[in-house]
């Protein structure tokens, strides 16, 4: 006769947690999609490095439009040329005939920056006609600009600060003349228009009605276009 015996109960089997998924090597990214990802990080660092010249200068949330007049007494603090040397937007306003012409590059000695620089040594004598100071803002160090301003031989300042492409126009009395942003051939039109509509000075800063030569425009643009295919030449 056989025995029958009582089986012991199993123990409770221990809880695991879930399941875990196999992975394996992740997929390669396309050269497209990688040249891609990369294009999209560029673009949003230099979104967040970007601020207009007034903005830049001042530090304040919006620009000052057109027309407005601002207080120029610690209108942006302490700002730095090529040479080192510290500076105010007040102060250059204070030393300049009729007020200054900011225009603004992002990057020093680059192909549209060089043209633009360029545009405006090669306008410059008409440019300044009118009693207005001529400088150059971006977020170069000042020996990036240093480099940048012997190379090309710019007759104006180049001055320290982060910015966006653009230009900023104001008068002796701190009325906004012109304040927008634009590429190198927009930034020199803007400021020839201001020029235009304001009466000249001679060098010992009598007024004069003197208008431009006829054809400088077209001068400056084709000394300007040659300028800048050798300095992409260079650049390249």
């Amino acid at each position: 006769m056989v025995e029958l015996r009582k089986r012991k109960t199993p123990p409770p089997a221990l809880d695991a947690g879930p399941a875990k998924k196999k992975t394996g090597p992740k997929p390669k990214k396309t050269l497209k999609e990688t040249v891609d990802q990369k294009v999209e990080q560029v673009v949003d660092v230099v979104k967040d490095a970007v601020g207009g010249a007034a903005t830049a200068i001042n530090g304040a949330a919006s620009e000052p439009k057109v027309g407005e007049i601002i207080d120029l007494e610690g209108f942006g603090g302490d700002i730095e040329t090529q040479d080192g040397k510290k500076t105010t937007l007040k102060q250059l306003v204070d030393e300049s005939k009729a007020g200054v012409v900011l225009f603004t590059y992002p990057k020093a000695s680059t192909p549209g920056c060089t043209k633009q620089a360029c545009s405006f040594r090669d306008g410059y004598s008409f440019l300044t006609s009118s009693g207005l100071s001529i400088y150059g803002l971006s977020s170069d160090g000042p020996k990036a600009n240093s480099t940048f301003k012997n190379k090309y031989t710019f007759p104006y300042d180049l001055i320290c600060n982060p910015s966006r492409r653009g230009v900023f126009i104001i008068d002796k009395s701190g009325k906004v003349l012109e304040a927008f942003k634009g590429g190198p051939e927009p930034t020199v039109d803007a400021t020839k228009k201001i020029v235009d509509g304001m009466e000249k000075v001679d060098s010992s800063g009598a007024d004069e009605t003197a208008a431009p030569a006829v054809g400088e425009d077209k001068k400056v643009a084709d000394v300007a276009a040659d300028v800048a295919d050798t300095a992409a030449k260079l650049d390249g």
